[in-house]
């Protein structure tokens, strides 16, 4: 199959928002009046962002989700995105399970492919995502202040968990693998979450590389600290509630919730004063979020344990590049 037929078997699909969809030499869209556009790109490559035998339908997901997620970060509303596809050859079965996880996410945010590219080479996905947004509204990473609350939506930790078994740096039980390897293939964005958070949230962004380096950039960003508490934290780890893992221990729970990546759930600061409009935010997106911290005005993050003593140890971010 040539490169034309695999677009149009797989990926045509009819564009309402641009005139032109996918076949041009480019996409036209424009936002609504009063409306910015919110754009976002995520590169996924096989090897580094996903293992070789992750099932097409769920990699379409995921490749979807994770642009999404940047969306939701800063409040917007999915409009369109375009794909650019390195296969290393043409195969059939392959991309019709990965464009129907990719369809399938995109419909339930009435987000369409507008445009892209293909081409052979190794497994590599790129897309860009965009949104829109009221103009002055969008959540940045700039706006932390102190006094403010932090929160996460969600659960934390559960897809590093399923990642370090499937490389085989320890051994988990097949039924809560198969709990956590969900949240590593499939993650869920928290679109509804973030729009349900303009005008209340002063910060966001979500967490993709572990929880203490992504909140680092709101703290670089806000020219801010912030304090961690993981008694609020190892909560969020749901593989560790499961009958099988009890008893795990506390070092590597902090491990998976306070520094494991792929979570693609939201961090957010809030003023105290809006504690009841996060929690109605969280009812009206059905996303819970818990409160985890506070920021401060001394740079840099300080963990605390459960009867209040000041932990030492590090938990680094994801760095593509260290």
């Amino acid at each position: 199959m040539g490169e034309f037929d695999l677009i149009q078997r797989f990926f045509q699909r009819p564009a309402h928002r641009s005139p032109l969809g996918v076949g041009d030499d480019c996409a036209l869209l424009a936002p609504r009046p009063g409306m910015q556009l919110a754009v976002s790109s995520d590169m996924l490559v096989q090897g580094r962002h996903f293992l070789p035998d992750v099932a097409p339908r769920l990699l379409g997901h995921k490749a979807l989700a994770v642009n999404l997620s940047d969306l939701a970060a800063c409040g917007a509303q999915p409009l369109a995105f375009t794909l650019a596809l390195a296969l290393p050859h043409s195969d059939e079965a392959w991309c019709q399970a990965f464009s129907e996880g990719l369809f399938a996410l995109a419909e339930a945010h009435d987000c369409e492919l507008i445009g892209g590219d293909t081409t052979q080479g190794p497994l590599t996905i790129c897309i860009t995502v965009f949104g829109e947004v009221p103009s002055g509204q969008a959540i940045l990473r700039s706006g932390a202040q102190v006094g403010d609350d932090i929160w996460v939506s969600g659960t934390l930790g559960d897809a590093r968990l399923a990642l370090d078994a499937l490389q085989r740096q320890h051994m988990l039980p097949p039924p809560v693998l198969a709990q956590a390897r969900q949240r590593l293939e499939a993650p869920t964005p928290r679109v509804a979450l973030g729009q349900a958070l303009r005008g209340i949230a002063s910060s966001a962004l979500d967490v993709s590389d572990g929880l203490l380096g992504d909140l680092n950039h709101i703290l670089h960003a806000s020219h801010v600290g912030a304090s961690i508490e993981v008694a609020t934290t190892r909560p969020l780890l749901a593989a560790s509630h499961h009958p099988l893992l009890r008893a795990m221990a506390s070092s590597r729970i902090d491990a998976c919730t306070l520094a494991g990546g792929d979570d693609y759930e939201l961090c957010f600061t809030a003023p105290h004063a809006q504690r009841s409009a996060v929690a109605a935010a969280s009812q009206a997106s059905a996303t819970p979020v818990t409160r985890i911290g506070t920021i401060e005005a001394m740079p840099g993050i300080r963990i605390f344990g459960p009867q209040g003593e000041r932990l030492q140890q590090r938990w680094p971010g994801f760095d593509h590049f260290a």
